[in-house]
């Protein structure tokens, strides 16, 4: 079983996070090292890099500490996958359709012909398709989500184009390919990778919503009968607390330190008479409350807009996203929707072998290479060689280990493993258990 390192990085609003994954085919993910460190002030906003230069710094700085880490080094990074967020992203439905002859089977090429003529449909030129995500298909007068093997003469699926600006990717391969000379080899929307990893399938079969809470944006996808059925972005998230907190006269860094030390999302009725840095408890209770309650009401918003029921997702909502590590907002969503909410969990074949990792934390980075590992063959990392040992006594000219190669390494050809099983197996997210899910990178 062939051992395979994965790279994967994710570029938010609040913080940079890079992290190495490990397979030897045995179907877990080893989460071998993780490295984060804050976004400068103003090179993110909203998922889209602002500060090109600026990112590249800290993008430089985590993947030189993860290349020293004793269980990545001597490796060298080669590529990463890279994870997709941000307010521009947003859902197009687009139903196409294909004739074929008479009693014809559908097999994946004629699957993969009716993808690809949804992923190239025209739409707003101010939009750039990431992914094609189907949600239902028909054959003749059925309706299904595994039409593979079926006969009939005219096939047809709806899907969700998954869009976002052109700049989102344009600005990530100007730091990663440009500046850093690595290679992108696979862009992820985060919010379909975590689909994948963090929800069960009876959640996704029954109706369910996963919440990902970020600083800026808040990402909402709905599940049922096992297919995405909604997805929308928010533009609203943990920062909007932040910065009420300091309105009240107290810098950024410390606003956030009180969110997290001493707010709560839920309204207390005995608030004590005490003040943190000249702020009275009582104002920073009323002022997150009132803005907690308005993120929540606006989430629970998604089930409407989505045209379905609370009813239709007995599944329940599913959180994850520092905009969670709020004292109370689970519990406030739970009250203000009615439906079960739990916090999203990695499940147990994902292992983190790096000890100042914390798997809430890491809930979307830890999608990304999943997906990455589960979904293409590439080998993230090389080894650098070294010169042979002299002959004639004389010493070995000396190399530097530390430049990124000029061309990237060929990706190593493994052998079909059971990740690309596990790999098709999850394609019933997306539209059947016989579909191809490679649609999820590209």
């Amino acid at each position: 079983m062939n051992e395979r390192y994965i790279a994967a990085i994710e570029v938010s609003t609040s913080k940079i996070i890079a992290a190495i994954g490990k397979t030897r085919g045995t179907g877990t993910l080893e989460i071998v090292a993780v490295e984060s460190e804050p976004t400068p002030e103003g090179g993110v906003r909203y998922g889209i890099i602002q500060n090109l230069e600026e990112t590249y710094s800290s993008v430089s700085r985590l993947f030189s500490r993860i290349e020293q880490r004793q269980n990545v080094h001597p490796r060298k990074v080669r590529g990463v996958i890279v994870g997709l967020g941000g307010r521009s992203l947003k859902n197009i439905t687009k139903e196409v359709s294909l004739n074929l002859p008479e009693d014809t089977e559908i097999d994946d090429q004629i699957l993969e012909r009716l993808r690809n003529e949804a992923f190239h449909s025209a739409i707003d030129n101010t939009l750039e398709v990431v992914d094609a995500v189907p949600r239902v298909f028909r054959v003749g007068n059925s309706d299904t989500s595994s039409p593979k093997g079926m006969v009939g003469n005219h096939i047809s699926g709806v899907f969700d184009l998954i869009v976002c600006r052109p700049e989102l990717k344009r600005n990530i391969r100007r730091t990663i390919v440009d500046k850093l000379h690595l290679e992108v080899d696979g862009f992820v929307v985060t919010a379909m990778a975590t689909g994948h990893l963090i929800l069960t399938p009876e959640e996704k079969r029954l109706g369910c919503m996963l919440v990902d809470m970020g600083a800026e944006t808040t990402t909402v996808t709905i599940y049922q009968k096992g297919a995405l059925h909604y997805f929308a972005t928010l533009p609203m998230g943990g920062s909007n607390i932040s910065r009420d907190i300091a309105s009240l006269g107290v810098v950024d860094a410390k606003a956030e330190e009180i969110k997290i030390t001493s707010a709560n999302a839920l309204v207390e009725h005995n608030v004590p008479n005490l003040s943190i840095n000249t702020l009275k408890l009582s104002d920073i209770s009323n002022m997150v409350v009132a803005r907690s309650e308005e993120i929540v009401a606006n989430i629970i918003e998604q089930i409407e807009y989505a045209g379905i029921k609370d009813s239709d997702l007995p599944g329940g909502i599913i959180c994850i996203g520092g905009g969670f590590r709020l004292k109370g907002m689970i519990e406030l969503l739970e009250m203000q929707s009615g439906l079960n909410v739990r916090r999203g969990t990695l499940p147990d074949y994902v292992k983190i072998d790096d000890a100042r990792a914390n798997g809430v934390e890491i809930a979307e980075v830890a999608s990304v290479l999943y997906a990455g590992a589960t979904l293409s063959d590439k080998e993230s990392l090389i080894t650098p060689e070294r010169p042979p040992m002299p002959t004639n006594g004389e010493l070995p000219l000396e190399i530097d280990e530390d430049p990124k190669p000029s061309k990237p390494a060929k990706a190593q050809k493994t052998r079909p493993n059971i990740f690309e099983k596990m790999g098709r197996g999850l394609a019933n997210i997306f539209g059947g258990p016989e579909d191809d899910d490679s649609d999820l990178l590209e």
